[in-house]
């Protein structure tokens, strides 16, 4: 089709489009893809009066110059749709353009006439002319069989009838088609935006770590080379990303000790979000972690395991970073001189200073942080997870996402903002690629169900891919801290299984660490973030083959490998939860069933919406446990489960469909 012009005379078009979807606060903002995804859209497309009108979606790459389209559908109530796919990471546009269609309006209309046995000699000269106006505006070759069609309908020696069908003609209708009338096309006034991010984006596995916890031994400070040591025991249990909390020198002037106290003994090593000492800053590594080159090392041993390395990325300083002296305007200041320390009263944290991004060199700040993010490109990282970015201001990581991403697009940045719900998801809005989530004080199935649909059904799956963490090194939930080994089954799998990107903070999720610093707390005693742990993977209670077989079937089943898809289904039992997901092509069908009460056996009668699922209602259908890999013959309607949490809190079903063949045997597809 050729493409649309730009309005002439915005008088004259007598097209309205109104209420496109997706899109985000006017335009202000992208929603976000991976290669190979479609974009869909939507809009009320209509004019006056009764002609017919034709809606085409325009897009294109940020490198392309010219746009492609493809025509839109009507369905129901002025209510248009159309999709295109997106191929290529970076940004693409996307608009709409419709107008009145003369030649669609005198073809329907003659159809009518046909039915009516009104047709006359006058309607075949009057799409003669239209045919013929679509003639000057196409190229050579279609010009001259345009030129042809329009003979036909003019041609005596044929019958009307025979006219008839020359002027219904489908191939008459492609081509008239390709080159319509677009004098006074509307186009509608925004140019929206999609951001297309690698793969990882929307689908990955997560793993956290203290390098220097990775000792062999107990007693000494762990290494980069010791964190080698532990790759094959990652990749094992399937992860893809191994995060690390910051790698920097950590300060010793108001070093926080063991379980958060103020006075840090002499051989505590501090918390590493304490960044900065005499060795160097946010550019520096700890000396005990290794050199350069070591770091560099892991990061290709990494990849050798299918693992990437994710970095902590903290915009704070402790008093003894380099920037206190060299950069004094960049802290602010009490009315004693002294430089204020981070405080969130009635705590203190005397051992940080943050970055006052109101000071009048905030042009200069904001340049030596980008530098941090591009020495860490430099040095082989693409994922950063960025530590309390709500605590920073919003164009502050709008403009430094979107100039990394100039020279970078396969950066993924995670936002690790547990705050408020809007804040959340302005920072996703502004270009986070990832966003944690409050899926670690969802419990219930009300407060699950309510909360992924508002993450899955609404427009915030447009631009929000959470990751899911059942738990990290300050978040030890109550539900964790009580319900025991089963308990941390139940959220692995409701976390791997919700959502495409999920994390564990590792050793302490493998060994089902519970145990907090003090009743109604959510720190762990003996918090890693402030001492050295050796831990002991290899105990014979470790979640670790859980977590691998968990792992496996995410990778094998496309259907978890997205959010989109995600539909709960009825149980009647308020402590069973069922809910599935599907891929694309609805090929893989999967449908997790998961009993919420770590304490005790639960059972509920299912009932699937089959039809929500992509399949018309069957007699039978085969459930396979991908966990255990039991196999059930389940029929249409209600089902029934029983889980004991103790052996396994859920079952995760691919469901395969009975068909019937021509021999008279059954099998399942």
């Amino acid at each position: 089709m050729r493409q649309v012009s730009n309005m002439l005379d915005e008088e004259r078009c007598r097209v309205v489009i109104e209420s496109v979807e997706p899109e985000i606060d006017g335009g202000l903002f992208p929603i976000k893809r991976i290669p190979g995804e479609a974009v869909r859209v939507e809009a009320d497309v209509f004019g006056d009066g009764h002609e017919a009108i034709s809606c085409v979606l325009m897009f294109r790459h940020e490198q392309e110059k010219q746009w492609r389209q493809t025509a839109m559908e009507l369905s129901v109530n002025d209510r248009w749709h159309g999709a295109f796919v997106v191929t290529e990471i970076g940004r693409y546009f996307y608009t709409l353009a419709a107008y009145v269609d003369r030649f669609k309006s005198w073809r329907r209309d003659l159809l009518k006439k046909v039915e009516a046995a009104q047709h006359t000699e006058l309607d075949m000269a009057a799409g003669a002319l239209l045919i013929e106006a679509a003639n000057q505006r196409a190229a050579d070759a279609d010009a001259k069989e345009l030129r042809a069609w329009a003979r036909k309908l003019q041609a005596k020696n044929h019958s009307l009838a025979d006219r008839i069908g020359y002027a219904l003609d489908s191939e008459l209708a492609a081509l008239l088609e390709k080159y319509p009338d677009t004098s006074f096309a509307t186009r509608y006034a925004n140019e929206l935006a999609v951001v297309v991010e690698r793969d990882k984006a929307r689908f990955s596995s997560w793993y956290e770590i203290f390098p220097r916890s990775c000792a062999a031994a107990p007693g000494r400070h762990g290494s980069f080379r010791d964190c080698e040591r532990c790759l094959p025991h990652i990749a094992a249990m399937g992860f893809d990303t191994l995060y690390l909390p910051p790698i920097h020198p950590i300060g010793r002037a108001q070093r926080k000790g063991k379980n958060n106290t103020g006075a840090a003994e002499a051989d505590d090593p501090g918390s590493p979000w304490g960044i900065g000492a005499a060795e160097g800053g946010h550019k520096a590594i700890h000396p005990e972690l290794g050199s350069l080159d070591d770091f560099r090392r892991l990061v290709m041993k990494a990849k050798e395991y299918g693992i990437e390395i994710a970095l902590d990325i903290a915009f704070q300083c402790s008093p003894d970073h380099p920037y206190v002296t060299q950069h004094p305007d960049w802290f602010r200041h009490r009315p004693d001189g002294s430089i204020q320390y981070a405080e969130n009263p009635p705590k203190k944290y005397q051992d940080i200073y943050p970055l006052d991004f109101d000071t009048n060199e905030w042009r200069e700040l904001w340049r030596e942080l980008k530098s941090v993010v591009d020495y860490w490109i430099d040095q082989g990282v693409r994922i950063f997870r960025v530590d309390n970015p709500h605590t920073k201001p919003l164009p502050f990581w709008q403009w430094l996402i979107a100039e990394v991403k100039k020279d970078h697009a396969e950066t993924i940045f995670l936002a690790e903002a547990f705050t408020r719900p809007k804040v959340m998801y302005r920072l996703a809005k502004l270009g986070f690629s990832q966003s944690y989530s409050y899926f670690a004080w969802r419990n219930t199935k009300q407060e699950l169900t309510e909360y992924f649909r508002e993450l899955t059904e609404t427009e915030v799956h447009e631009y929000f891919r959470p990751n899911l963490w059942p738990n990290t090194p300050d978040i030890l939930t109550e539900y964790l801290q009580f319900g025991g080994r089963p308990a941390f089954m139940t959220r692995l799998v409701l976390a791997a299984t919700l959502g495409a990107n999920y994390g564990i903070y590792g050793p302490a999720f493998e060994l089902c660490d519970n145990q907090a610093r003090e009743p109604g707390s959510e720190e762990y005693l003996n918090s890693e973030k402030y001492q050295i742990k050796h831990w002991h993977t290899d105990r014979a209670d470790s979640l670790k083959e859980f977590i691998a077989r968990v792992n496996r079937i995410r990778r094998e089943n496309a259907a978890l490998q997205n959010d989109s898809s995600l539909r709960f289904h009825n149980t009647d039992n308020d402590q069973i939860i069922c809910y599935s997901k599907q891929s694309a092509d609805r090929a893989n069908v999967v449908v997790v069933v998961v009993n919420l009460d770590p304490h005790h056996v639960q059972s509920a009668w299912l009932s699937l919406d089959l039809k929500t699922l992509g399949f018309d209602v069957q007699p039978s259908y085969q459930a396979h446990d991908l966990l255990t890999g039991a196999r059930f013959l389940w029929q249409a309607g209600k089902n029934y489960v029983e889980l004991d949490p103790r052996s396994a809190p859920a079952h995760v079903f691919r469901l395969r469909w009975r068909v019937r063949r021509e021999q008279d045997f059954d099998y399942f597809s």
